[in-house]
């Protein structure tokens, strides 16, 4: 009975982390409308999201303190996590977006290949459910017409992946953190992106504040702190820690499903028939996932 509640509460963290990351265009939009930079947007994002969560974390006691050998792979679980927004952000320069997230969704299938090296072998039915919602993905957002295939926009968007996958693998794997608390993990995640998009802001030929001059951007700003990062961060590691990286990475679908429709709703984007074809294979292999594992 406890295996099946947190096969449960890994199922709905895994969702919710896929949602809340796909939350970005509604705070991105119009901080990019308003001039905001994408270094400015990006430190602000990890810089009150690790602020909130060591608020958090001192209001109900929890300790801080790790040891040398366990900092130091947060650190590097900080860093994949960070590069991965940093690698898809810049690959937004050479591709189209809809081209990136095509290729960033590759990380269910790197997720899949690095366990499978580890001799963790998923089930053929959730190979199944890789490759079903990569053709769901494919449909949602690969743009019409004439693609532009820049090699090196395309590599970055493939490595925004590979450092994602690494980060869900290796958050499930490791014995070495497994007893350190989620909240406390998500904190030293965060806290190594601030300190890396401090580094990548005198890259921007833009001011620093450009943008940031009203209550509208400041609340914008915040809710990219809290719905898409810390959020989307402190479900990961919930989800990977019960149902482990390949079931979560299937889970991610519903990251641009999320901003598909935040896109429609609220954007007034047009919503095409290859679309809802596309989220209709997405939530047929969320759902022929959960049930094979509910019977299973």
């Amino acid at each position: 009975m406890k295996r099946d509640n947190h096969s449960l509460t890994g199922m709905i963290a895994g969702i919710a982390a896929g949602v809340s990351y796909g939350m970005n265009p509604l705070f991105a939009k119009p901080l990019l409308t308003d001039g905001v930079s994408i270094p400015t947007m990006l430190f602000f994002r990890y810089a009150i999201s690790v602020i909130i969560m060591a608020a958090w974390m001192k209001l109900k006691g929890e300790s801080f303190r790790v040891k040398a050998d366990e900092f130091r792979l947060l650190v590097v679980l900080g860093l994949l996590f960070s590069l991965s927004s940093l690698f898809l952000f810049e690959s937004y320069r050479f591709i189209p977006s809809g081209l990136a997230t095509t290729l960033v969704y590759l990380y269910p299938i790197f997720v899949a290949l690095i366990m499978v090296a580890l001799k963790s072998y998923p089930t053929w039915q959730t190979w199944i459910a890789i490759a079903v919602t990569f053709a769901g993905v494919i449909l949602l957002s690969l743009p019409s017409g004439r693609l532009s295939l820049h090699a090196g926009g395309m590599i970055l968007a493939a490595l925004s992946a590979l450092s994602y996958a690494f980060y869900l693998v290796i958050v499930n794997r490791s014995t070495r953190i497994r007893h350190i608390s989620e909240h406390t993990l998500t904190f030293y995640a965060l806290a190594v992106g601030t300190a890396l998009f401090i580094c990548y802001q005198p890259t921007s030929d833009v001011s620093f504040m450009n943008g940031v001059n009203t209550w509208k951007s400041v609340l914008n700003l915040t809710g990219l702190a809290v719905f898409p990062t810390m959020i989307s961060l402190l479900m990961l590691a919930i989800a990977t820690r019960y149902i482990g990286p390949t079931r979560t990475a299937v889970l991610g679908v519903f990251e641009p499903i999320t901003a598909i429709l935040i896109g429609t709703l609220l954007f007034l984007e047009p919503i095409t028939q290859r679309m809802v074809i596309g989220i209709t294979l997405c939530l047929a292999a969320v759902l022929f996932m959960s049930i094979h594992r509910k019977s299973k």
